[in-house]
């Protein structure tokens, strides 16, 4: 199918598929696929801003898929998804060349996806296939969801950008010292802290203006409330706390299951800090309370179509709602590869003192 001008129409993608190949195989079927769709039509050019590989176990590979498909408009201008599937020794690979529909008299963007069947073997040398298959002069962006270190290790020298969550990293003390490792090679963007950036945002524009900030240096405690599994998320944003208002962290005291407790310092003043398990459906935070004295609060809790807001003050209490504060997962990983081109100067230091809070 075709437009006025003669040029193919969003809908008509290019795929090449081979089994049994090899990398520089699927370098050359992406050049040709390349040179026939500009020949087609001289008003698309290839997208030249992102690498992004993926290497994922071959049962979830379509669930990772899907996921990425979520991302919108900051999907990578070429994607390598990489599955990995016990007992297989050759390589299987399939490219597909889309594009955005242009606008009136613009220029047509193309997209490449290249998905490699592979076994556990060629993960110690996954740099020799994944090197002639990314674009060389874009950053590429690692994203592991399965783990396979054996991948990690192989891409760290030619990757520029880690994806990672670091709720399903481990146990959380091992988690975060793994992210401090990799801070050294690599920029880590880490979906667990973009989910928490509407807390992050709304509690910060909280105490904004000058007769709220005043506050800040009368807080008494923080609590944190989280799913289970997210207590990364949970010691991220009480690490940007503290680091943000130059405060000491120190280790929690579990509480047998009921979370952990415990306060950080600054200046022979303490700010009792509190983080507590709580269910939820989907992971990150459940909410979060600062208090301060004279019976200040401010509560923030996940709410239907965005946060709850509570505030006491002087005696009265107001409540709102925030709306949109939530992405959903499928923004959140769009957000995590939009991330992969900016850098945020505060999440090192949250996650230095995350570390503290621990043993």
């Amino acid at each position: 199918m075709s437009d006025e001008t003669g040029c193919a129409t969003a809908t008509d993608d290019l795929i090449w598929s081979a089994r049994n190949t090899d990398p520089d195989h699927i370098e050359a079927a992406l050049r040709e696929l390349l040179r026939e769709r500009h020949a087609s039509c001289e008003d698309l050019a290839p997208a030249r801003v992102l690498n992004l590989v993926v290497v994922v176990d071959r049962a979830w590979k379509g669930e990772i898929a899907n996921r990425l498909a979520q991302v919108g408009r900051y999907h990578a201008s070429r994607t390598v998804l990489c599955a990995v599937e016990q007992g297989r020794r050759e390589l299987d690979a399939l490219a597909v060349m889309s594009f955005d529909q242009r606008t009136a008299g613009g220029i047509g963007v193309m997209y490449e996806r290249i998905e490699i069947e592979m076994g556990p073997s060629h993960l110690a040398h996954l740099d020799t296939v994944i090197d002639p298959v990314v674009v060389s002069e874009m950053p590429t962006v690692l994203w592991c969801p399965h783990g396979h270190r054996e991948a990690l290790d192989a891409l760290l020298g030619m990757i520029d950008v880690m994806l990672l969550d670091s709720d399903d990293l481990l146990e959380p003390a091992e988690a975060l010292v793994r992210i401090e490792d990799l801070l050294q090679s690599a920029y880590v963007v880490d979906l667990a802290w973009l989910r928490s950036t509407p807390w992050r945002e709304r509690l910060a524009a909280s105490f904004d203006p000058p007769d709220r900030a005043e506050r800040l240096d009368t807080l008494e405690k923080f609590t944190v409330r989280h799913k289970p599994s997210s207590a990364v998320s949970a010691l991220l944003i009480a690490g940007w706390l503290v680091s943000r208002l130059g405060w000491e962290a120190t280790p929690l005291a579990s509480e047998d299951g009921a979370g952990l407790r415990g306060s950080a310092a600054r200046a022979g003043r303490e700010i009792a800090i509190a983080l507590e398990p709580s269910e939820q459906d989907v992971p990150g935070l459940v909410g979060v309370t600062v208090s301060s004295a004279n019976g200040y609060s401010l509560s923030l809790d996940r709410g239907r179509g965005g946060l709850a807001a509570r505030e006491c003050s002087d005696g009265r209490e107001r409540a709102w709602q925030i709306l949109g504060a939530s992405r959903g997962e499928g923004g959140i990983l769009g957000e995590g590869v939009r991330q992969a081109l900016l850098r945020d100067r505060t999440y090192g230091a949250a996650l230095h003192a995350a570390r503290n809070f621990l043993p």
